[in-house]
């Protein structure tokens, strides 16, 4: 039946073909109000997946949330476009609105980054859950479907969260490692990765490998909201990185937009000719990666000196092993040292500040890398 179709979450309601906007309430506040977060939710007229769109989760990172925010409205500007949909677009365009209140990429809550308190049944702990974690956890029971947050198929069957990387930065998506192990077989997470890969591949922006399975956990990532919806529900998840922070780059809204819609297509939301005509080509304004092997995210390389440090290479430039990337020189300009590159590579972007401490790195790097995509969780 067709009210069997209505997809609720939070306050908002959507029958088939239709559209509704309300709110998600996630905690209460000190001063007798509810934090909550803002929901768009699209009921194609036909059933179907579900695809998230996620922004905000930094509150700094502008251009993420206008490409949730402005997908949703190419989706629903026209209503043909609606009623070919076959499944559910739902979006949650501030998933941090403490921290957009601060145009910052922490909250108020605490210093700690609010993208690495989503669920992992591995982490323990023997101290109740902090907010940012209650928070964090409603959320990420919306996107799985547990829980008493609305009724219908609102669980996700993929997911893009949508960030930005830094000062200057090239565009790029981040697929993260599948972990197997206690909870997943090697097999099943083959499977996921490939799934995984066919959703990233789609988006059309250059593809950078999350850093080694070690780093990954060291740094809580599949605890980010992309690396929990994939690594601890099997739901093929990724992060887009949309350049910079502070401002909204329009050029790379229209890409991400693209990008978006690409993976509807690729998920069997959409057809290609339901595409909105002003729609772009996905991988418009965003350049190709400029080297052809696969490479993974690094931060580095870290200078052995202080001083302040004067880049050679810009984002975009591609480097050789033993390049030097960046000189270090003291506060009346005297040569303190170089900083040479350790992998083959590209520079996504420099690192911001212009002082550097010993063992700082200088910038963001897209490195070789051709390790595993498939790793066991204990290694």
């Amino acid at each position: 039946m067709e009210a069997d179709r209505r997809l609720e979450l939070g306050s908002a309601s959507a029958d088939p073909g239709t559209v509704d906007r309300g709110w998600l309430e996630v905690a209460d506040l000190p001063t007798g109000t509810p934090e909550r977060l803002p929901v768009v939710v699209a009921n194609g007229a036909d059933p179907g997946p579900t695809l998230w769109l996620t922004g905000g989760v930094h509150g700094d990172e502008a251009t993420g949330i206008a490409v949730v925010l402005e997908t949703m409205d190419a989706l629903v500007a026209d209503p043909a476009t609606l009623r070919s949909l076959a499944g559910a677009v739902v979006a949650v365009p501030v998933v941090s609105p403490a921290g957009l209140r601060r145009n910052a990429r922490h909250t108020y809550y605490d210093d700690e980054d609010p993208n690495r308190h989503f669920p992992d049944a591995d982490a323990e702990s023997a101290r109740p859950p902090k907010l940012q974690e209650r928070i964090d956890t409603q959320l990420y029971r919306a996107i799985v479907g547990e829980g008493e947050v609305g009724s219908g198929p609102v669980a996700a069957d993929a997911l893009i969260d949508c960030h930005t990387a830094g000062v200057g930065s090239e565009p790029f998506a981040i697929r993260d490692r599948v972990l197997y192990g206690d909870r997943r077989s090697e097999s099943t997470a083959e499977t996921l990765a490939t799934d995984l890969e066919s959703v990233v591949d789609a988006f059309g922006f250059p593809t950078l490998t999350e850093y080694p399975a070690v780093e990954y956990v060291e740094e809580d990532l599949q605890r980010s909201l992309a690396g929990a919806v994939l690594n601890e529900a099997g739901i093929p998840a990724f992060t887009a990185e949309l350049g910079a922070h502070g401002v909204v780059d329009d050029r790379l809204v229209a890409g991400g937009v693209a990008g978006a819609f690409a993976v509807a297509v690729e998920r069997g939301l959409l057809a290609p000719d339901d595409v909105p005509a002003d729609v772009d080509e996905p991988g418009t304004y965003v350049d190709d990666a400029p080297v052809e092997y696969p490479v993974r995210r690094y931060r580095g390389p870290t200078t052995d000196v202080s001083g302040l440090v004067r880049h050679r290479v810009d984002a975009g430039e591609v480097f050789s092993e033993g390049d030097v990337l960046a000189d270090v020189v003291s506060a009346t300009g005297e040569p303190r040292g170089t900083v040479e590159a350790d992998h083959d590579g590209y520079v996504v972007s420099r690192c911001e500040g212009l002082a550097v401490y010993e063992g700082d790195p200088v910038a963001s790097l897209a490195v070789r890398e051709d390790g595993d995509l498939v790793v066991p969780r204990d290694e």
